[in-house]
């Protein structure tokens, strides 16, 4: 029943926030706070039931990026991605910070070291005013630059929450969708 109730909660503020997205205006720079028990408790769903005490959980503080919200002790780190990795691939330009894509993701200790730091310093340079295309541009290049390192080993990452919203095909365009599709990525 819980697990019911987190659902409609979350598909709720989903749809809330797709309403307002179109009231935005183009090029918003903040991206407004979910409630804090919320946004933790969104983040933990995209790891296994066993996995969740134990994990660290970071939020978003809108003013600086993500910061850690929970220390953990199991190596698995977790949050709710705004502005994730899908966001600089393919061509089409990045004009606007949305503010309806959220997806709870995970990494175990290679993803942190590889992976996370580009969600993290995506989030970071938007909390101090960097416009969308010019974050797209710097991250693109800090990819062909090898800025991002390969991970040093195979590693898992859960994205297991019953809902995420993000981009459909972001080689292509910047559609974005509501799903239930969770899945692990190694």
């Amino acid at each position: 029943m819980r697990k019911i109730q987190t659902i409609i909660v979350i598909a709720g503020f989903l749809l809330a926030l797709a309403a307002s997205a179109a009231e935005t205006p183009k090029g918003i720079k903040k991206i407004e706070p979910l409630p804090r028990d919320l946004e933790i408790q969104l983040a933990l769903s995209a790891l296994p039931r066993h996995l969740r005490d134990g994990a660290t959980v970071y939020v978003l503080n809108p003013d600086k990026g993500f910061e850690v919200a929970r220390k953990g002790t199991n190596g698995f780190h977790t949050f709710v991605a705004r502005t994730g990795d899908d966001t600089f691939r393919g061509c089409w330009p990045l004009t606007e910070y949305r503010d309806d894509i959220l997806y709870p993701v995970s990494f175990d200790a290679a993803g942190v070291k590889a992976q996370m730091r580009v969600f993290f310093d995506a989030a970071e340079m938007q909390a101090k005013g960097t416009p969308p295309g010019e974050l797209k541009k710097i991250i693109k290049e800090r990819y062909l630059m090898q800025y991002y390192k390969a991970p040093e080993r195979a590693g898992v990452s859960y994205m297991v929450s019953p809902i995420l919203r993000t981009y459909v095909n972001p080689d292509e365009s910047d559609d974005v969708r509501t799903a239930n599709l969770p899945h692990v990525m190694y």
